[in-house]
């Protein structure tokens, strides 16, 4: 079970993601997707990288290590981000959170197939709580997703990434800290991501930034690669993999109804009855029995 501490690391980890995705959307009408992510990739891990060695924890890998991390950047990094970020440019970004996160149960059974994971009655019942309120969130959406294919495509192919990541960084032999791992994941992986904008997408026109493209920037340099990657990974490392994937499904709920005030997009009735089936698949894998809260 999760202790207090980290049941805050959680609540704060829901607010920054889920802001997260209308404010990817609010930089996506002035920039290109790949340039978007390499940029707050690159400086949110430099900026992580300072605060890391400052703790006085070791940063430079050796040997085999530097294969783990390459390993591992493979799915959490260059799968994750940048499948994501195509999807939110196709889709609403309320609907591209809650594609994306159906992580959690592709996490299930990737563990359970591949990785010998024991699936408990409790994450059975979180995975048919889950898949109910993805339905009823994409039920409104179903004819205008038909139409987009690529949006899809893109997000199932970005949570598949994540929830095999997630299983892989669980299993991983480090001697470097999982913060440290973070770092250099993002690190390396935007160095290809800015390989890949400079052949594929044309120079951004920085002078005609808007003061909203500005602050998402920031938010995505500062939260998103910040303070949220140092949760989450702290937290995949540390809990059994569908406990640290099913924690985080609020966070589509979040982007949903943040996105209304960011860019406009209003829910509809599925999305609050979703949120019940949301709450209850949370509660099923980190509700407490007697005796189990740490402090």
């Amino acid at each position: 079970m999760m202790s207090r501490r980290q049941l805050w690391a959680l609540l704060a980890l829901t607010l920054m993601w889920g802001v997260n995705w209308p404010m990817m959307k609010l930089s996506l009408q002035q920039l290109t997707p790949l340039y978007f992510r390499a940029s707050t990739m690159l400086l949110g891990a430099a900026w992580l990288f300072v605060y890391v060695a400052a703790k006085g924890q070791r940063m430079h890998p050796t040997g085999r290590e530097w294969l783990t991390i390459l390993w591992l950047g493979l799915p959490n990094v260059l799968g994750w981000h940048t499948l994501s970020i195509f999807g939110v440019q196709e889709l609403a970004s309320g609907r591209a959170a809650i594609l994306g996160f159906t992580m959690p149960i592709f996490t299930v059974l990737l563990g359970a197939a591949f990785f010998g994971e024991r699936i408990t009655p409790r994450v059975r019942v979180a995975v048919i709580c889950a898949a109910l309120a993805i339905a009823l969130l994409l039920w409104h959406e179903l004819q205008k997703l038909s139409g987009r294919p690529a949006g899809i495509a893109w997000m199932l192919g970005a949570a598949i990434c994540w929830a095999l990541g997630t299983l892989m960084f669980r299993r991983a032999k480090l001697t470097l800290s999982p913060l440290a791992v973070t770092v250099w994941m993002l690190l390396l992986g935007s160095l290809v991501l800015w390989v890949l904008a400079f052949a594929t997408e044309p120079v951004p026109k920085i002078a005609s930034f808007s003061l909203s493209m500005w602050l998402s920037l920031a938010y995505g340099v500062l939260i998103n690669y910040g303070f949220a990657q140092l949760i989450w990974f702290g937290m995949a490392r540390d809990l059994p993999p569908a406990t640290s994937a099913m924690s985080v499904m609020a966070i589509p709920l979040v982007g949903t109804l943040s996105a209304t005030f960011i860019v406009g997009e209003v829910p509809h009735w599925q999305d609050w009855l979703a949120m019940g089936f949301v709450m209850m698949a949370i509660a099923s894998v980190l509700w407490p029995t007697r005796g189990t809260i740490r402090a």
